[in-house]
C-alpha cells in the first residue's frame, strides 16, 4: 500500500512538474507520468546504488553534491527508457530532480510518509 502511495505521488508530481518547466514534455499525460513515475523507481531502486557505490569518492571529496549529478543521470535514464518523456538538456534535468526532491519530501511530511 505504500509503494502505491509513493507512485502515486510521483505520478502527480511528475505531471505537475512537467507543465511548469519547459524543456520536460510528457506526450501522453498521466499514461506516461505512470510510466516515469514507475522507471523512476526501478532506477532508484537497482542503478542508483550502484552509481553512489563506484562515484564513493568523487562524492566524499564535494561533501555531497555530486549526488546531484547522479540524481541527474536517473532522470536522462528515465527519458531514455520512457519514449514519451523528454528532457531538453542536462541542466534542464537537474532542475527536474531537485524540483522533484524537494516536492516528494515537502507531500511526503504532510502525508506522514517517511523517506
Amino acid at each position: 500500500m505504500k509503494l502505491l502511495l509513493r507512485l502515486l505521488i510521483t505520478t502527480i508530481l511528475v505531471l505537475i512538474i512537467s507543465h511548469l518547466m519547459k524543456g520536460v514534455r510528457l506526450d501522453n499525460g498521466i499514461e506516461t507520468s505512470l510510466k516515469v513515475a514507475v522507471v523512476l523507481a526501478l532506477l532508484n531502486f537497482f542503478v542508483k546504488p550502484v552509481l553512489v557505490l563506484f562515484t564513493l569518492p568523487v562524492t566524499f571529496f564535494t561533501l555531497g553534491l555530486f549526488l546531484l549529478v547522479i540524481n541527474t543521470i536517473i532522470i536522462l535514464l528515465c527519458s531514455y527508457f520512457v519514449k514519451d518523456f523528454h528532457i531538453a538538456s542536462f541542466w534542464t534535468a537537474m532542475l527536474f530532480s531537485i524540483i522533484l526532491s524537494l516536492s516528494q519530501s515537502l507531500v511526503y511530511q504532510f502525508t506522514g510518509e517517511t523517506k
